[in-house]
This record gives C-alpha cells, sequence and structure tokens, in this order.
C-alpha cells in the first residue's frame, strides 16, 4: 500500500559540510572534505522521503537569493514538490556542519527560515488536498520567531484530520525552551521521534525505554534513535527495540536521523508493524552515515 501524500513543514538550509581529518586545530589549520549541499531537517526528511516514492510536499521559508532557489530546484530534481515561501531582504539559512569521528557539530544561521508564517502553513495545506500526514521539524517550534507557523502547522492538520509526527530536532535549544513548553507544544502528536540526548533533555535520567515511556505519558507513540545502538519504540505499555541491521563505515553522519525518520514514516503509514518500521528506518540511516551530507545518494 502506497503513503497518501506527507507534508513536511520546517527548515530549508545550505550545508556546508565539513569532515575533518582529525582534532580541530584551535587558531590554526585543519585539513578538511569540504562540500556545499542542500540541507535542513525538514528538507532532508522531504527527500529521502521522495527517493522511496512517498509522494511529499516540503512547505517552509528561503531567501530570494541563489541559495534559495537551487535549494529549491535541487529538491524538486529529486521528487519533492515545494511549497516554499521567498522572502526578499532575508538570506536562505546556512548551517556550518563540523564532521569529525562519527559525530557532527552544527553552527547555525536560520535566516528566512525565522520567516514561515502560519498563514503560508496554512495555504500549503490548503493546496494539498490528497495529503494524508504531517510531520514538523522541531526547529520552528524552538525559536519564537517561527514557533507560530509550527503550532499551527500541528492544531492545523488535526483541524483537517491528518496524523502528525514531530522531530525534536536538537538538545540544546530543547533545553533553553525547557522540556515542560515543548512537551505542551506537541502534546496532541500521533508520533514524537528523539535520539538519546534530545531523549535526556525531555524525560531526564539516562535509560532509554524508561525516557521513552516517560514520554509517551505525553504523545500517542515515542521512537527512541540510538544510531548504532538501534532504536525502540513505545506505544501504550507496548515497548518494541530493534538493533542496528548492519554495522558500516560513518562517514558523515549529517542526515542521519532525518533518514531514519523518512524510513520510518514511509514503512509506519503504511499500516507496516513497529518493528518493521523501525527496521527500515534504521537500515536507511545507516546508509545515509556511508556519504558525505545529508541528502540521498544519486
Amino acid at each position: 500500500m502506497r503513503p497518501g501524500r506527507v507534508l513536511v513543514v520546517g527548515d530549508v538550509v545550505t550545508d556546508v559540510v565539513a569532515v575533518l581529518a582529525g582534532p580541530v586545530a584551535p587558531g590554526s589549520d585543519t585539513p578538511a572534505a569540504i562540500r556545499v549541499t542542500g540541507g535542513g531537517q525538514a528538507a532532508n526528511t522531504a527527500a529521502w522521503l521522495a527517493a522511496q516514492g512517498v509522494p511529499v510536499t516540503l512547505v517552509g521559508a528561503v531567501g530570494d537569493d541563489d541559495a534559495g532557489r537551487d535549494r529549491a530546484a535541487e529538491l524538486a530534481r529529486g521528487g519533492v514538490h515545494c511549497a516554499l515561501a521567498t522572502h526578499a531582504g532575508t538570506a536562505t539559512g546556512t548551517v556550518i556542519v563540523l564532521a569529525a569521528e562519527g559525530e557532527r557539530t552544527m553552527i547555525t544561521e536560520r535566516g528566512a527560515n525565522l520567516r514561515l508564517s502560519p498563514e503560508h502553513v496554512e495555504a500549503a495545506l490548503a493546496a494539498a488536498p490528497d495529503a494524508r500526514h504531517l510531520h514538523l521539524s522541531g526547529y520552528p517550534l524552538l525559536d519564537a520567531a517561527s514557533r507560530p507557523a509550527g503550532l499551527r502547522a500541528l492544531a492545523a492538520a488535526h483541524e483537517h484530520g491528518l496524523t502528525t509526527s514531530v522531530d525534536a530536532a536538537s538538545a540544546a535549544p530543547l533545553r533553553q525552551v525547557g522540556a515542560a513548553a515543548f512537551l505542551t507544544w506537541v502534546r496532541d502528536a500521533d508520533l514524537l521521534l528523539v535520539n538519546a540526548d534530545e531523549a535526556a533533555a525531555l524525560a531526564g535520567g539516562t535509560d532509554p525505554a524508561q525516557q521513552a515511556r516517560t514520554l509517551a505519558g505525553r504523545v500517542r507513540r515515542v521512537v527512541v534513535k540510538r544510531g548504532a545502538a538501534g532504536a525502540l519504540w513505545v506505544e501504550g505499555d507496548t515497548l518494541v527495540e530493534v538493533t542496528a541491521p548492519r554495522r558500516v563505515p560513518v562517514v558523515d553522519a549529517t542526515g542521519a536521523g532525518d533518514a531514519f525518520a523518512a524510513g520510518l514514516l514511509a514503512a509506519w503509514l503504511t499500516g507496516a508493524p513497529a518493528p518493521t518500521a523501525l527496521a527500515r528506518a534504521a537500515d536507511l540511516g545507516a546508509t545515509a552515515v556511508t556519504t558525505t551530507g545529508a541528502r540521498p545518494p544519486h
């Protein structure tokens, strides 16, 4: 069964990815392989969904600049329908990614993403009558400027009868806004995705199963992404855990969680059981770490 259209709401950026040859040498030079490519959690997830044949519309904001036009064009080539608001006088967002030893650090300028509006989200939803699910990147919720758009996306989706999912996005800004506030914003979501750091920020503790159970008291389903350790799913009293399906060399972890989310949604929205959906998600995440950048390999 093919899933209905998925609306993905959130950031579109240009990633400048530097895969470091060794530790950063402060005040000096550090050799790296550098690549400029499309990024943004929402845009990445949309691209990975399209690569699996899922009809997908990306709802976001870019600047009236070459970067914004390039990001829209590359997404369209990958099969993503783009519902992007263009804002003059504001640059398309940019993220500098430092990748080394299986981890990545992101230095972020959200740019036009901060100007995503509730009105644009509503218009995009109204223009997609075949939409069945809305996936919200957590980044709009984590900044006051874009928060109204993120909140409206979830509310409008419920009004239109769509199922919803939220990716918690990033641990540091989660801690800044506070767990109580974030969990209030996403309390009606059908699915919440978190990685280990985000689970700790939202639920405390160190045990993934207990963290997931704690969060499952606030949303209908919780998935904890654990990288090479696999993933787990909690829904009510049911806990499902899977190990990573295969070991792969890690080139760049950028976008692995976004690929994981896309694999999970592609399976779950066709009625696949939790173990199948988790296994597909983990396999797609493993594929993502073997290449530089956050998008599907061509």
